[in-house]
């Protein structure tokens, strides 16, 4: 292989990092003694959406994500909610006493692992022993096929 060649291919790869970046994978949490360990895909949507507001216990849902209008949250608009980010925005507003957004996946953290009832989103790379990580359909965000994760 030349010099050449060898240059071309780091600046080749070099360009394709921010693609790789933006390829984010989600986890959905749940504070640790909610007994809740596996949501399908619609069941989870209408959580987000703020359709189903408690738990099967009666429990009421808190949803704590990071603003849903931050370039990385792009999945989540899509997939979750289902709307722009202006949508997102002014549906959070109405929704302030069902949703929560926090600064940071640490916040999200924090805030679902001392918080009865509460569900986050966050980044995978993110996740603590603090909290339970939720299946969706019956998949782990490691798994092929998670409803979150990014391509």
């Amino acid at each position: 292989m030349t010099k050449r060649q060898l240059v071309l291919g780091l600046v080749a790869f070099v360009a394709s990092l921010p693609c790789v970046a933006h390829a984010k994978q989600f986890a959905i949490v749940a504070d640790k003694a909610n007994p809740t360990s596996n949501l399908t895909a619609s069941e989870l949507v209408k959580i987000f959406t703020a359709h189903s507001r408690s738990w099967s216990d009666g429990k009421a849902i808190t949803v704590v994500m990071r603003d849903p209008s931050a370039a990385d949250m792009q999945l989540v608009l899509r997939k979750l909610l289902n709307m722009t980010a202006e949508q997102a925005h002014a549906f959070v507003l109405a929704h302030r006493d069902a949703i929560m957004v926090a600064d940071s996946d640490d916040a999200v953290l924090r805030f679902v692992s001392t918080s009865p009832g509460a569900i986050g989103v966050v980044d995978l790379y993110s996740l603590t022993q603090d909290v339970r990580v939720v299946k969706v359909d019956s998949k782990l965000p490691v798994e092929q096929g998670y409803f979150l994760r990014g391509n």
